[in-house]
């Protein structure tokens, strides 16, 4: 149940991640508001994660989906570049939480 928490954790840390870019430093009401509920069931989800789970696997996991999912959105809905180098490192990462995940067993 662990793993599942923590995935989650990580699509929230997305959400938070992206909201606080559109956030405008704050100043849009519905995008701080996103941010701030994100980032509090985001951090929740981590802790509980983190009674069952090394400290180290479980942040390395959490960021990996969190900046993996940031980065696609922003390249499929937020004008960043693509290119196949940027597509093959954020696989990468998502073959790193994948050996992590295996690793733990």
């Amino acid at each position: 149940m662990a793993w599942v928490i923590l995935v989650l954790s990580g699509v929230l840390e997305a959400v938070w991640a992206t909201a606080l870019g559109k956030s405008d430093g704050f100043t849009r009401l519905w995008p701080t508001v996103v941010f701030f509920v994100a980032l509090a069931a985001s951090m929740t989800g981590l802790a509980l994660a983190m009674r069952e789970l090394p400290v180290g696997t479980a942040y390395a996991v959490w960021v990996g989906i969190g900046a993996v999912l940031t980065a696609g959105y922003a390249m499929a809905f937020d004008g960043e570049p693509v290119s196949v180098l940027r597509i093959l490192l954020l696989l990468g990462i998502v073959a790193c939480v994948i050996g992590l995940k295996l690793l733990h067993g």
